[in-house]
């Protein structure tokens, strides 16, 4: 059976989706749901520019403010 997921769900699992299999039932699922949900596709790409000015101007967040984002995306550190 196909899964399918909420905006609640896409929002809590996108930033972990990014680090997975792209091929993985998960972001399939939330790929899909992105297809057709404009709040949640609007959400995707602020997030993924987001990362990209991070990773691009390579810029350091001081700790407090670094596990607040994690707490936050509920991602746990590598």
């Amino acid at each position: 059976m196909k899964e399918t997921v909420s905006c609640e769900e896409v929002m809590r699992y996108v930033c972990e989706c990014l680090a997975q299999d792209t091929s993985s039932e998960r972001c399939l699922a939330l790929k899909e749901h992105l297809d057709d949900c404009d709040d949640c596709k609007e959400y995707f790409k602020s997030l993924k520019l987001t990362i990209d000015c991070y990773q691009k101007y390579n810029v350091e967040l001081p700790d407090k403010a670094h596990k607040k984002l994690m707490d936050f995306l509920k991602l746990k550190e590598k």
